[in-house]
């Protein structure tokens, strides 16, 4: 099935791409053209003009989202309004946002910096944050599942937190990939997560520390090619799992999107090459469709940025390669 793709895409490189929660159709786009876009399908409904380059958005629900990035500000986007709102600030850029699954906490947005702090936000007080957590190094990239919290950090640095009580860590770990975090995603069933280094290879771990459960982890290459005797190896840009089946996709800057059964250790599909880099990917909310931002990534410095192509955003329909094919 071909690609369908957005209407007036970013003018620069995406840095992110996320869902609705509820509505399969709406899809956010951050990126350094210092915009947010809102998508309806293919078209685009609202856009948000920031300072300075947006490095991550989520949505709150059906009409609010959020983003930051590098000018430091914490922004509260009314998808309904058109308005844009400042909530509060860090001390360095923002690089990651994600909502708060956890009732017990209110409306809650959480946002991971490079100034080495997560802060919690109370979308219903939007003139302060709840909580801020100092954490050893710059955070790069966060996600949640059910109550648990996944922050990996500079130096390699992995740490779980439990939102209902975030005074300290559950966990504190090391990333078992020996080169930079590149990516994180957490897994839709809530036993673990996965994550993806500039080195090609992805890994993935489990929350439950028992000896029985960690046996199970494992890393393995990927986004590589030998061309012309040369091995080549690409980061992985981007991880997302379905929401329904549990496996997920893998993105990186060779173009490709391969699909994982995690739990067999298999490569269920490899989609069709794309002409870009991806930069980042997301599936919707019934698992019907995975949208792929497709720009520049800046791995080959600015001679590589002179004859790359412009963004895009792919929006794939998916059929049964998502789906656990076991005997």
């Amino acid at each position: 099935m071909t690609d369908a793709f957005v209407q007036q895409p970013p003018l620069d490189s995406i840095s992110q791409v996320r869902y609705s929660p509820t509505n399969p159709h709406q899809l956010l786009a951050s990126a350094w053209d210092a915009t947010v876009r809102l998508y309806e399908g293919t078209a685009q409904k609202a856009k948000f003009d920031h300072r300075a380059a947006v490095l991550s958005c989520c949505f709150g629900d059906a009409t609010n989202a959020y983003s930051g990035g590098l000018d430091c500000t914490v922004r509260h986007l009314g998808l309904d309004t058109e308005k844009t709102t400042n909530i509060g600030t860090h001390d360095d850029s923002i690089s990651s946002l994600v909502w708060s699954k956890d009732k017990s906490w209110c409306h809650a947005l959480i946002t991971g910096s490079w100034d080495q702090s997560i802060r919690f936000w109370d979308a219903r007080a939007p003139t302060a944050h709840q909580l801020t957590e100092k954490v050893p190094e710059r955070v790069y990239f966060m996600d949640n599942v059910n109550n648990t919290l996944v922050v990996a950090m500079a130096s390699r640095l992995i740490r779980i937190y439990d939102e209902r009580n975030m005074s300290k860590p559950q966990y504190e770990r090391e990333s078992s990939l020996k080169y930079l975090t590149r990516s994180l995603a957490c897994m839709a069933d809530g036993q673990g997560y996965a994550m993806a280094s500039t080195e090609g290879r992805i890994a993935v771990e489990y929350f439950d520390p028992s000896p029985a459960v960690q046996e199970k982890k494992y890393a393995f290459k990927c986004h590589r090619q030998t061309i012309e005797g040369v091995d080549h190896v690409w980061p992985v840009n981007a991880l997302a799992f379905h929401p329904i089946h549990n496996t997920f996709s893998s993105a990186g800057s060779d173009g490709q999107v391969s699909v994982w059964d995690h739990k067999v250790k298999k490569r269920l599909k490899q989609y069709p090459k794309y002409e870009s880099p991806v930069s980042s990917m997301a599936f919707n909310c019934d698992g019907t469709s995975l949208a792929v931002a497709t720009s520049y990534t800046w791995d080959e410095g600015e001679e590589g940025a002179r004859r790359s192509k412009p963004p895009a955003i792919a929006l794939k329909q998916l059929g049964d390669e998502m789906k656990v094919r076991r005997l």
